[in-house]
């Protein structure tokens, strides 16, 4: 079992409470389906965990759940607090509205709330610097600029933050927060869909009527654009959603196939005008659109390509390695990994 989120790459925690499955502080699971999900507590997505390692302990989650005295159900959906602070959510017989309503309303709600507290303090905070210069008596007309750039960014976020690595025909790409207004859908030749994405040196693109003659972006396709889109999603949907936008957004997927979803959308809006745009494309539709892309990684795994599920954990895994390391010198490293190999 891996121990990093695939979508986030942050720790997803540890548990004393099952010795065979320690990872996760809180685990999701369908006893009927045979499904299990560690639900990551930064970013509140699912990840599913790899086939061979379910059965056991869906079991023990059913049966620890059963004798747990802290508990809260509806008819289909509930969730159980066990000791060390685990909590287990157990899948019953729901529809499919109502699980999708109930998984992403937490994931969604938490993100809002979140975002709602770290906008606020930071132009608290900002408020009581701009207060404490006026006070000091430095004229607010000289650095007006600067307070309302900020301003800018603690709401928006920092434009220059890489958001993703993507990988193009042409290469490595970088994509900052400030180029998502430049990212789009689109249809393509041998595709469902694709996604636009700027080149890093490019200029504000010249439309052009078709995809082939655009010199300065990259179209990307398949699991390249999947990737993207899951990466891309949760920053243009960074404030999350009320309960009723993603009703709105359950209703949107549940209006027809699910799992080509994000191929219609690209298919209804034009690749050549702003409606194709991530940024500007409704709200609701959006959070479908991200919901759309976690359900279609899971759909492929359980229909049995396990081997992208655990490349996509083992690159999660890489990448939270490197993240750890950034601030270590060489020589500690290979210290830990010597002590490693005579002790363990």
């Amino acid at each position: 079992m891996y121990s990093t989120c695939t979508f986030c790459n942050q720790p997803l925690g540890r548990n004393e409470v099952f010795e065979s499955f320690p990872v996760g502080r809180r685990i999701a699971f369908d006893s009927e389906r045979g499904r299990l999900w560690v639900v990551c507590r930064s970013c509140e997505r699912w990840n599913l965990s790899p086939l061979e390692e379910r059965w056991e302990v869906v079991e023990l989650c059913e049966r620890e759940y059963s004798s747990a005295r802290l508990r809260a159900s509806t008819e289909n959906i509930g969730l159980a607090k066990l000791r060390e602070g685990l909590e287990l959510v157990r899948i019953g017989q729901p529809q499919r509205p109502e699980f999708a309503a109930w998984r992403y309303g937490d994931q969604f709600g938490r993100r809002q709330r979140r975002m709602i507290l770290k906008v606020g303090a930071g132009l608290t905070g900002l408020g009581v610097v701009v207060a404490g210069a006026s006070a000091a008596g430095f004229g607010l007309i000289g650095f007006a600029g600067l307070v309302m750039n900020r301003a800018t960014q603690i709401v928006q976020g920092n434009p220059q933050e890489v958001l993703a690595r993507l990988e193009t025909p042409n290469g490595l790409v970088k994509i900052k927060r400030l180029d998502l207004a430049r990212v789009r859908l689109a249809t393509a030749p041998g595709s469902p869909w694709g996604l636009y994405v700027p080149h890093p040196d490019g200029h504000i693109p010249i439309l052009r009527k078709t995809w082939e003659d655009k010199l300065d972006e990259h179209l990307i396709t398949g699991e390249a654009a999947e990737s993207a889109v899951r990466q891309l999603l949760p920053a243009v949907n960074r404030f999350g959603g009320s309960a009723k936008r993603v009703r709105e957004a359950v209703s949107l997927l549940e209006a027809g196939d699910p799992s080509t979803y994000i191929a219609r959308v690209a298919a209804e809006r034009s690749a050549w005008s702003n409606d194709a745009v991530l940024t500007r494309i409704p709200f609701s539709m959006r959070l479908a659109l991200e919901m759309a892309s976690h359900e279609e990684i899971e759909r492929r795994a359980l229909e049995g390509e396990l081997s992208m599920l655990e490349q996509a954990w083992r690159e999660a895994e890489e990448i939270a390695s490197i993240s750890d390391n950034l601030f270590l010198p060489e020589s500690f490293t290979e210290r830990i990994r010597s002590l490693g190999r005579r002790y363990g």
